[in-house]
């Protein structure tokens, strides 16, 4: 008996390797994802403008990673005492002008570097709702906790959508031929539009993405909306506030991610990393046996061997550890 609704998702054409950098941006769904590649020893930039939501503000982002825009004083504001950027995560926001702009302007330096060399860029759009600043309109990414006085807010439409990103596509496929991106719709419900405006923006934004891997070929839709939705229709794989994925959702959509957009090759690092990673993290009984130096010189075998075979798999800080770990041991 099945006592749920599995949805099929083919297996990527053009899998994830080892060998590939990503780039992730958008909602809370990038950074869930983006961190279990992380985890998993991926060679990865996990959004450097911070968490984002719409379709406008994370083409804005791309833009200015493209352009390699540097952000002078001008562009910072401040409220109750801390600076912030209206195209910035408050995660860059700061009591100093100058380190809000340091923290700015160093990750986009080597962000807008990152994505010139990018294999994959997967984008998570989290609502089609912008807020735009009532003085200049420009798109604001996070209203800071400023009064909504201050702020325009609108329902993007399809069209615009679309509008938008075919002419960012095109732009960032000039600048980077090899680039594939990956769309998905995060499943985060954002309640406070209200529960049919929130289905309204979700259908807006599944609608723009499927014209748009329907007019570019190296496009492709993960539907990690439609797993929560469909598959996961329960509230018990929520959190608390009812309205997040919980932690056993998040990783269920990692393993159906996993299984459908990584290479065969990935799949098989990716276990050999998970033996090693469990077994680096034994705490002996006896850390001065014999049996223990044995067990550490094992496990830097393992990870240099894996270094030597799969170069962009980055172990220098557990090789360091172990080794470190060794000295003790001749000194106890």
């Amino acid at each position: 008996m099945q006592l749920h609704t599995p949805i099929e998702i083919p297996a990527s054409p053009t899998p994830i390797s080892y060998t590939d950098k990503l780039m992730l941006l958008g909602s809370c769904f990038a950074e869930n994802i983006g961190e279990k590649l992380t985890n998993d020893k991926f060679q990865v930039d996990i959004n450097p403008f911070g968490i984002l939501y719409n379709p406008l503000s994370l083409k804005s982002a791309l833009t200015d990673l493209l352009e390699r825009r540097i952000f002078t004083g001008k562009e910072l504001f401040e409220h109750h005492g801390v600076y912030h950027s209206f195209a910035h995560h408050s995660r860059f926001s700061a009591v100093d002008a100058q380190e809000c702009l340091s923290m700015i302007n160093e990750r986009m330096i080597r962000s807008a570097q990152w994505l010139r060399e990018t294999d994959r860029l997967i984008i998570t759009f989290g609502t089609a709702f912008v807020y735009h600043l009532k003085e200049t309109g420009q798109v604001v990414s996070n209203c800071h906790k400023l009064p909504e006085k201050y702020f325009h807010r609108e329902r993007m439409g399809v069209e615009k959508i679309v509008a938008e990103w075919q002419a960012l596509i095109e732009k960032l496929r000039a600048e980077n031929p090899k680039l594939k991106l990956l769309f998905t719709v995060s499943p985060i419900r954002h309640w406070k539009d209200g529960a049919h405006e929130n289905q309204l923006s979700k259908a807006t934004l599944l609608l723009a993405i499927d014209q748009l891997v329907k007019e570019f070929d190296f496009c492709s839709y993960f539907p990690a909306y439609e797993i929560v939705m469909d598959e996961l229709r329960d509230y018990r794989f929520y959190a608390e506030d009812m309205i997040h994925p919980s932690g056993q959702t998040v990783n269920y959509i990692w393993q159906r991610f996993t299984e459908t957009q990584l290479s065969k090759d990935s799949l098989s690092l990716m276990d050999e990393w998970e033996k090693l990673h469990k077994a680096l993290q034994h705490r002996p009984f006896n850390p001065k046996s014999e049996s223990y130096k044995n067990f550490l010189q094992q496990n830097l075998l393992k990870a240099e061997q894996l270094t030597k075979k799969y170069p962009t798999f980055a172990l220098s800080t557990e090789v360091a550890t172990i080794q470190e770990q060794l000295k003790l041991f001749e000194q106890l």
